[in-house]
């Protein structure tokens, strides 16, 4: 397949996730929601949207294929290589860019999937053969990886340590753990704190690009947050969030720390960037330029900053912006699909 046979089918998949409903597709996300409760029926609606939407479009992919050049080239025969992917399972179909990278690249993609995300990644694959039956041979689901030229793999920072050693040999990405922090000015709008929480709530705060953290000025009121931020109070009512929920109350209540309680969560003062289940951390700062100096030397824990324009001296996303990436926001800041296009000089190592 030519690089515009593989986009077709990409924009005939976006065609077919904007039509009516895939009765066969919803199902599939009833199987997962049965079988991992944290990816609610809702959640992956929205995943799936936003890959139509910011991955499969024709516009956004015809822009960003513009920035590698040699995709383009026909000058020489396309060296197709076997990238072994290990797919990440904390939200749904988050191994997609990944997948789509290779697909773009030409080369073969053998998945190893996220036991808590197993049902609805297939299906869009077969979607993709569907439209065209060579795309088949583009995946391969696996349960172990095998006779593979290249490694992208995502996982805990116990799991990269592992990925780094058993995948020493191949060239490869490694992510471990992170998470997106947000600066506050306290200037904030009514409307701003709204999209800030759903940067902090959606997918119950499991991405990688879920705020975890608060940056607030000294002597910030929190009341006016904590006021936005319980109209998300519904989520008590999910019964994994309330678990947790539940015992990070009674944790921090007899450990005695002092925190801020609104409906859905605690927000306590900490330094770590990573929070637990229905809690939110946050520091004080006195000083921008001082802040912004501290998150570049946190910067691989950070995902992404969320802020208003112009606050930071920093690449920063607007609130209400952090789960919704574009196909050049590549996680870690590692460019995936510049690591695929210059796999062609390498050899594949001895098994």
């Amino acid at each position: 397949m030519t690089l515009q046979d593989r986009l077709k089918t990409l924009h005939q998949l976006a065609n077919h996730l904007a039509g009516p409903e895939d009765e066969f597709l919803t199902a599939l996300q009833k199987r997962t929601e049965f079988n991992n409760g944290w990816f609610t029926q809702e959640n992956q609606r929205a995943s799936i949207d936003a890959i139509r939407d910011q991955f499969l479009d024709k516009d956004n992919l015809a822009t960003w294929l513009t920035q590698y050049p040699t995709l383009h080239t026909a000058s020489a025969p396309h060296k197709q290589l076997t990238v072994g992917l290990v797919l990440a399972g904390n939200i749904p179909l988050v191994g997609f860019h990944d997948i789509l990278c290779v697909y773009v690249a030409g080369h073969t993609a053998q998945i190893k999937l996220s036991s808590k995300d197993e049902f609805v990644l297939p299906y869009l694959l077969k979607l993709l053969a569907k439209f065209d039956a060579r795309a088949a041979d583009y995946f391969e689901l696996s349960g172990q990886l095998k006779n593979i030229d290249a490694v992208i793999a995502t996982g805990s920072n116990n799991s990269a340590r592992y990925f780094e050693q058993y995948f020493s040999k191949y060239p490869h990405i490694i992510r471990k753990n992170r998470n997106a922090v947000a600066v506050l000015s306290g200037k904030e709008s009514v409307e701003q704190m709204r999209d800030l929480c759903n940067d902090v709530f959606q997918y119950f705060g499991l991405g990688c690009r879920n705020v975890s953290k608060l940056y607030v000025p000294a002597g910030y009121d929190f009341q006016p947050l904590l006021e936005v931020m319980h109209e998300w109070k519904q989520l008590q009512n999910h019964v994994k969030w309330k678990n947790n929920f539940d015992y990070n109350y009674a944790l921090t209540t007899l450990n005695k720390v002092s925190f801020h309680l609104t409906g859905p969560l605690m927000l306590f003062e900490e330094k770590a960037i990573v929070s637990r289940i229905a809690t939110l951390h946050f520091s004080y700062y006195e000083d921008i330029e001082a802040l912004t100096s501290e998150l570049r030397t946190h910067e691989e824990e950070i995902q992404l900053v969320v802020a208003q324009p112009g606050l930071l001296e920093l690449k920063t996303f607007a609130f209400g912006e952090a789960q919704r990436p574009g196909l050049s926001d590549y996680a870690d800041g590692v460019d995936a699909l510049a690591f695929l296009t210059s796999l062609g000089a390498h050899a594949r190592p001895e098994e």
